[in-house]
Formats: C-alpha cells, structure tokens, sequence
C-alpha cells in the first residue's frame, strides 16, 4: 500500500494464523484492540492475493467506463444493489456528499426465499464479462472471514463461539466496490466523511492509496494504513448496540490525499457484514452491568436499524 497522506498505521496487526494456532490468544488481541479503537488490523489472512487483485482490477475496468454506461446499473432499493452514483451518499450530518462512486453486490438467494422483499437480486455490467465470477468470490471470501472474527468476538465477550453463526448466515451483507477519483485543487467535500458504519462488523482490504483515518477517544485522528496483505476490521454501530457500547463503532473518515497525489485515484473494497433482516438487535448476555446499564432495553430488527440509517446518508 502506498501511504501518502499519513506515515504509519496506529494499530499494530494480529495474525490471522493464530485462529487455528491459539483461537484465545487470536480472540484476546482481536477484542482487547476493538474494545480500544472500534478497529482491528488483521495479518496472514488466508485469501489468495492473486484472485483478490483479480477482483479489483475488474472493479476498476468497470469504473473506467463512460459515466452513461455505468448510470444503466443504477438500480435498487436504497442504492443496496448495483451501480451509485459520483455526489450522492453524504455522511450524517455533512453539508457535501462524499467525492466517491461504488458497486455493491449483496447475497444471492433462491428464487422465493422469505427476505427477497429486502434483499432483491444483484445486477451485473454486461460490459465486463468477468466482473460477476471475480467480485462473487471476493464477497465469498469476505463472508467467510467475517464469521471467523464474530467467532473471536463471541469468545471474547464470554459467550458460545457461534453466537452469531446463524444470525449471519442469510445475513443482508453488503460488498461495496469503492472508486474515489482524482481530487481537483477547487473539490468541496472529502472523499469520506467523518461517519460510524451501520452494520455488524466491516472488513476492508487495504488501498493503494492512503487516507483512512479514526477518531481516537481523545478527539485525535489515528492514521490506519495496514501493511500489505493486511485487512482492517470495525465494529458497526449494530454491534455497538448488542454489546451496550463495550465494543465501540468508531467514527473514521477517508480524507483528501496531499497535492502531489490529487492527480491518482483510489480504490478500496469495504465489506458490510450483516444479520438477516429480522434479527433482533438486543443487548447480549454480559453486556449490560451496574457500571454499564442497559442503554437499549427495547430491541430492534436489522432490517428497521437499516432503513433508519439510510435515510439518513440519504440512500433512501
């Protein structure tokens, strides 16, 4: 990864070898940095790197297509599916929309499965036949990952290692394909705005170029630039809420790159993992104690959570 606007990540990494080595040690280091930062760095993972590169590299031909091409794929409930448009997603709060586009890719289900009505069929650019095959993988490999840290986060939490198995299984996960384009010198806006993310947990595969940034507890943002080979990981706000706020959603932004760097893109594949649409958000055994009351006593769906949250970025 190139790090042009900051010089060393914050977060030191944990080895994804510990997961089959010593599941405790993995699961301790994973939690003890969530229960700090909100955010984990991840190292060793067990994704082949070449068919990741695959998949961006066809993230990035589709991007280079012309502007009325793309806008064809503009399609789906709250921007849930297929192509977003440059200048519409804006952070909570924020005067300027983000200077970004993206893809998303949800999960495929049967035909008549019982969330069809919230998670509708992903759309495909005919213009570059290999796209489906390269990102459906990604989001496999994702997926998966992302079982394997709610694994490490049920354990550290003191509850069953598949606590959040089957609340995932079907979950309303999201592969989102970032393209943030060059940055002119006059640009409003930034290219992410300071924002907590909706979901469970996120992973993210490092960029090419940097910008990443966390709010500390302090009000200080942390530079959060992984090594090569290495996967960010974040609490969402839906797992700040289970756990009663002990694993905190940390609010971290992408800002702008540095004159000399204005001039090259950036591109990044967040992964949002999430529960099916009628799970119940409640607060989870453990997490709720004199020094920490409940602050959620009345749960809430994921899918209700969400709507909520897209209305105001402004996707719906």
């Amino acid at each position: 990864m190139t790090d042009t606007t900051l010089t060393k990540s914050a977060i030191e990494p944990v080895s994804f070898a510990l997961y089959d080595t010593d599941f405790e040690a993995f699961s301790t280091a994973l939690g003890d940095s969530f229960r700090r930062y909100g955010f984990a760095v991840i190292s060793d993972y067990d994704m082949a790197q070449a068919r990741i590169d695959a998949a961006i590299d066809a993230a990035k031909r589709f991007f280079a297509l012309p502007e009325p091409v793309k806008k064809q794929y503009a399609v789906g409930k709250g921007g849930q599916r297929g192509y977003i448009p440059f200048g519409i997603e804006t952070a909570k709060g924020a005067t300027h929309h983000d200077l970004k586009e993206f893809w998303h890719m949800g999960r495929d289900l049967p035909p008549g499965h019982r969330y069809e009505p919230q998670m509708p069929p992903n759309v495909w650019p005919a213009e570059t036949p290999d796209f489906r095959e390269k990102i459906a993988w990604l989001y496999g490999a994702l997926d998966s990952m992302g079982v394997k840290v709610l694994q490490a986060i049920a354990h550290y939490l003191g509850l069953p290692r598949d606590q959040f198995d089957s609340a995932v299984a079907e979950g309303n996960s999201i592969l989102r394909l970032l393209h943030y384009p060059p940055i002119p010198a006059d640009a409003t806006g930034v290219r992410a705005g300071a924002h907590g993310d909706i979901n469970a947990i996120t992973l993210l595969l490092g960029a090419e170029e940097g910008g990443l940034q966390v709010k500390d507890r302090d009000g200080q943002w942390l530079p959060i630039n992984p090594p090569p080979g290495c996967l960010v990981c974040n609490i969402g706000d839906m797992l700040e809420r289970a756990t009663n706020h002990v694993l905190p959603s940390t609010i971290h932004q992408v800002v702008n790159p540095p004159p000399e760097r204005r001039g090259f893109a950036r591109y990044s594949t967040p992964f949002f993992l999430h529960f099916a649409p009628d799970h119940e958000i409640t607060t989870l055994p453990g997490c709720a104690t004199a020094e920490n009351p409940d602050r959620y006593p009345e749960p809430i769906t994921a899918d209700a959570f969400l709507m909520q949250r897209l209305r105001e970025i402004k996707l719906l």
